[in-house]
């Protein structure tokens, strides 16, 4: 296991699978048993602690996590408590302060209140959603997704609106494995940024430049 601090709050955690299976833990056992994440969650913050890149653990944690071709990354940032957080920290209804959201990857902010349970947290990425709509800021960068991504099983179409161009993936999960997806969408995420404009608004207002195959149409003609 490779440990690498980005800053003060920042540590970046990256483990092969040979590493995992190693540990006696299987792929299939980190995406889909609650106790065994969570088991090996915690066997690698207790290196990390060990290896002093942070003294203590305490407070709200940002864990991101990317599923790698060989491998996991976990990039785990230290936030402070403000007062405003520490007044919510004593409400029945704490668990209101806590928000999930997907950006770069699979990501999610863990409060303190439930950082003992980071089994939930894995149990959350099951249900990521089928579909995405990403924006790119060139088209260079569209196509430069197509030359590092295969299309596969992906159902893509391409659009231009505002100024931008917005590709949107629809996963089949009968065909899909969920590390599959992970490993998309974390390529993805090095060419593009998650969309705030909905495919509903840019299918009424935009143009659309490629119906489907969008990866392979590019390949074609750049």
């Amino acid at each position: 296991m490779d440990i690498e601090r980005i800053n003060d709050n920042t540590f970046k955690v990256y483990i092969s699978y040979i590493d995992i299976e190693e540990r006696g833990f299987s792929r299939d056992e980190i995406w889909f048993n609650k106790d065994k994440s969570e088991q090996l969650f915690w066997e690698m913050m207790d290196e990390v602690h060990d290896d002093d890149h942070f003294e203590e653990l305490d407070g709200p944690l940002w864990i991101q996590v990317h599923a790698m071709e060989k491998g996991l990354e976990v990039i785990v940032t230290r936030t402070e408590i403000t007062k405003q957080d520490e007044r919510l920290g004593n409400n029945s209804d704490v668990d209101d302060i806590s928000s999930k959201i997907f950006k770069n990857g699979v990501s999610s902010s863990i409060g303190p209140h439930e950082f003992d349970d980071f089994s939930s947290y894995m149990e959350e990425l099951e249900d990521i959603p089928t579909d995405y709509t990403f924006v790119f800021e060139s088209f260079d960068d569209v196509i430069g997704l197509a030359k590092k991504l295969d299309e596969g099983d992906l159902q893509t179409s391409l659009y231009f609106y505002e100024e931008k161009y917005y590709l949107h993936i629809v996963f089949d999960f009968d065909i899909t494995e969920f590390e599959s997806v992970l490993n998309t969408l974390s390529i993805v995420s090095e060419f593009a940024n998650s969309s705030k404009t909905t495919i509903h608004m840019i299918e009424e207002y935009g143009k659309q430049i490629i119906a489907d195959a969008v990866l392979d149409e590019l390949n074609k003609h750049f």
